[in-house]
């Protein structure tokens, strides 16, 4: 039998010298996978990359493992499996070369029998390097899992079985590709019995078939299997089936395979858009960087699940991975929570964006890379778009035009049931042309970006003619045209090329009212992905609050460590901002209460690019009874009262200054803040925000995963200080110290986007009360305690 054996335990790691630097194993840290070299560098303010990558550091490192192989091997077919090792990986096996891979985000195989010596000790070393290479943090280091398989000289390729689903007059239909390999040295006739189960484990059906394979061969084994009356997939009913593939002889079982599925249907046109299982669906879509906050580039499943939880919670129904390939893990969650995905490929092709980044790497692997990414996400139907790109620099001439249609093609030679996107920004394909403008106006010294990052530049920009002149070869290779901060171009070019279907594939924040309506409107525009979804380290201070008159760099200096411009902060708490998504997405009935902080009250910061405002959803505020302060009133209805202590205190419309908002001048008192929402003079809605009493416990609260496998998985614990009447103290920071038993402390920290604390250290302060800890649990009775000055210890079983 093929076994998948994880092989992430006891690795020696250390940074990579020359070899006359080299230490002994002594010297290097003992590390468990996934890990992430470059956090584990740490942070400085000078010496490091910069804002890009949130000051952390380039390197080189070096992971080492012993393995003992046993004799029997010999006769087994044994290759490693890398999820993903940041960056330009190179692989020697018992010191001998044994492969390499350039990108740090695909998946790629070993293979080691040429180089082990059986029955005895032998090592596996991975280098990886990683410098100045990314717009943002990237992490490093092998910051996927890794699995060892071991199985007959007849196996089933490492990639398992391609199975094609497909309903028809409400029966479904079973395609199953599987390639079966015969690497002994005799003719082998097998059989490759496959079936296929429903969630609850009854078999549905099963398929046997013969094959004889040459020494040598590859033999694609074809089948066709039948399901009466499939539960499909969507994102409200996410129903799964289980494929189970086994390769006989003689009724001996050689080698088995696995694979998770779901019956859907996918349709697009421009007048009903996209249809899945016949039903229109809106994309409310959240973009994603690759990083997991306090566990940096660090891939774990429970978090990756926590992850696309809590944005499907938060009303999102899709995410884009940006920009590059997901992890097998979020695809995974993808499947079983029910969110779309766009998956992408690359952050650049032949033009380089970053001193060493993958544009050098590019013209030799991009086949290899993007096959890499369909191959292993063709049995996922939460994918339902592949993107070849995203700001390409050279989408704006013929030859990068050309490179576009290279890519597309190569996707859909490999799937034809999804479509192609990719993510244009036609101000950067037309940069050359634009910039000359921007020079006219004097604002060229601000940079590209911080242009952008104005509504006024991008609606002038965006909408030249230029624009859509460039784009044109580029978009007409696509299925759908991903726009990046484009949505000037949806009606004009929807004109000229009535054929040709959009996507916001990139959008601010501050504009999803109008930006969700253009999508309401037009059934060309498939939906709306905003930058972003989740918070991430790197590109810092990115969504900082604008204030008028003040200089607001695009880089914030150190130690600032994020974007600061996520609907979800970095260890998943709600951001005023994705509430007011919520109410715009027609979600949410109950109005929602900010306040706009009373230090810039004669300076109030404007929504604008990446950035909201400086509300926060909290009565708590150290000034004087009386001060006036100015309270937003997120609602779907005609008008709010606010109700402060049981008196009326004011009414606003909802939409004077912006859809969807009303803004109201009040007294501050302590006490109970009410916001009342009416349509028509009825009341729709009501909420409240209450003063906080000092903090009185940490309450402790463990991520649970639903999926029984991911049981043995690190634990998310979440941390919030409360108050006598159990709300959390949003104007509590306390200094925390946590200390685990029968386990590791795996990361630590909270939503700060500037801080000098460290994810690796075993106490940070909390932020507006919350922090997160992650564990990685013994194989004992593991415990995690939590405590800070002035509240008892709090302590939570993990096991």
């Amino acid at each position: 039998m093929m076994k998948r054996i994880p092989y992430n335990d006891d690795w020696l790691f250390a940074p990579l010298g020359s070899i006359f630097e080299s230490a002994g194993d002594q010297n290097k840290q003992r590390v468990t996978l996934p890990h992430d070299a470059m956090l584990a560098g740490g942070r400085s303010k000078d010496g490091s990359d910069g804002s890009s990558v949130g000051y952390f550091s380039s390197g080189a490192w070096q992971y080492k493992k012993s393995f003992e192989v046993p004799e029997q091997w010999a006769d087994k077919r044994v290759v490693f499996e890398f999820e993903g090792v940041y960056r330009d990986a190179m692989v020697y096996i018992n010191g001998a070369y044994a492969g390499q891979h350039s990108y740090g985000y695909s998946r790629f195989y070993i293979p080691a029998n040429p180089y082990l010596d059986y029955g005895q000790t032998n090592t596996i070393t991975v280098e990886c390097r990683a410098h100045r290479d990314s717009r943002w943090y990237s992490g490093a280091g092998m910051i996927r899992p890794v699995n060892l398989l071991v199985g007959d000289l007849v196996h089933i390729t490492a990639v398992g079985p391609r199975v094609t689903p497909s309903v028809c007059g409400g029966d479904g239909t079973v395609e199953v590709d599987t390639d079966v390999v015969n690497d002994s040295v005799t003719t082998r006739t097998v059989t490759l019995e496959t079936s296929i189960l429903s969630a609850d484990g009854k078999v549905c059906n099963t398929e046997r078939t013969k094959a004889t394979i040459l020494a040598g061969e590859t033999a694609g084994v074809h089948q066709r299997l039948y399901v009466a009356d499939p539960a499909l997939w969507d994102v409200e009913h996410p129903n799964l089936y289980r494929l189970e593939a086994k390769v006989l002889e003689e009724d001996a079982a050689l080698d088995e395979a696995s694979a998770e599925f779901g019956f859907r249907t996918l349709e697009l046109d421009p007048r009903h858009g996209l249809r899945i299982n016949a039903q229109p669906v809106k994309l409310r879509g959240a973009c994603v960087h690759p990083d997991s906050g306090i566990l940096g580039a660090a891939t774990f499943d429970a978090a990756e699940e926590r992850r696309v939880r809590l944005l499907k919670a938060a009303g999102f129904n899709a995410i884009r991975s940006s920009h590059n390939p997901l992890s097998r893990a979020m695809l995974e969650a993808a499947d079983r929570v029910g969110m779309l995905v766009m998956d992408e490929t690359f952050d650049m092709w032949h033009y380089s964006k970053n001193a060493d980044d993958y544009s050098g790497r590019f013209e030799a692997n991009w086949r290899q890379d993007t096959d890499a990414m369909v191959v292993r996400d063709y049995n996922h139907p939460s994918v339902i778009l592949y993107s070849v790109g995203n700001e390409i620099l050279e989408s704006g001439d013929r030859f990068g035009a050309r490179q576009a249609r290279l890519l597309a093609d190569e996707v859909r030679s490999l799937d034809s049931t999804r479509f192609v996107t990719s993510a244009i920004n036609g101000a950067m394909a037309a940069r050359d042309e634009l910039m000359r403008i921007v020079a006219q106006s004097g604002s060229e010294k601000q940079g590209f970006n911080a242009i952008l990052s104005t509504d006024d530049a991008t609606n002038e920009l965006m909408g030249r003619p230029e624009v859509g002149a460039v784009i044109e070869e580029t978009a007409g290779a696509l299925d759908v045209v991903g726009l990046n901060y484009g949505e000037l171009r949806y009606q004009k070019d929807h004109k000229t090329h009535p054929n040709r279907i959009f996507v916001g594939s990139e959008t601010f924040p501050s504009k999803i009212d109008r930006l969700w309506a253009l999508v309401s409107e037009l059934p060309y525009v498939l939906g709306d992905f905003t930058w972003t979804g989740w918070d991430y380290l790197g590109e810092t201070g990115l969504g900082n609050p604008k204030y008028p008159g003040e200089e607001a760099p695009f880089a914030a200096p150190y130690p600032a460590l994020t974007g600061n411009c996520g609907d979800i902060d970095i260890i998943g708490v709600r951001q005023p901002i994705s509430y007011y998504r919520e109410i715009v997405f027609g979600l949410r009935k109950a109005p929602y209460i900010a306040v706009e902080d009373p230090a810039h009250a004669e300076n109030p910061a404007v929504p604008q690019g990446w950035s909201w405002s400086d509300a926060k959803a909290s009565w708590n505020w150290d000034i004087a009874e009386n001060t006036p302060v100015t309270v937003e009133v997120y609602a779907d209805a005609d008008e709010v009262a606010l109700v402060l202590n049981g008196e009326e205190k004011a009414r606003a419309s909802v939409g004077e200054e912006r859809n969807y908002m009303a803004k109201a001048v009040i007294p501050y008192l302590p006490g109970t803040l009410s916001a009342i929402s009416y349509r028509n003079g009825e009341k729709v809605g009501e909420t409240q925000l209450k003063t906080t009493g000092k903090p009185a416990e940490v309450r402790l609260s463990a991520f649970a995963p639903e999926h029984r496998e991911l049981a043995d998985d690190i634990k998310l614990v979440e941390i919030s200080v409360l108050d006598a009447d159990g709300q959390v103290c949003q104007d509590a920071d306390l200094h925390i110290s946590v200390s685990v038993f029968d386990g590791t402390l795996q990361g630590l920290g909270a939503g700060r986007s500037v801080t000098e604390e460290s994810f690796l250290a075993d106490s940070c302060t909390t932020y507006e009360g919350r922090a997160l800890a992650a564990v990685r649990p013994g194989e004992g009775d593991c415990r995690i305690a939590v405590s800070a000055p002035g509240v008892p210890e709090a302590t939570l079983d993990l096991s």
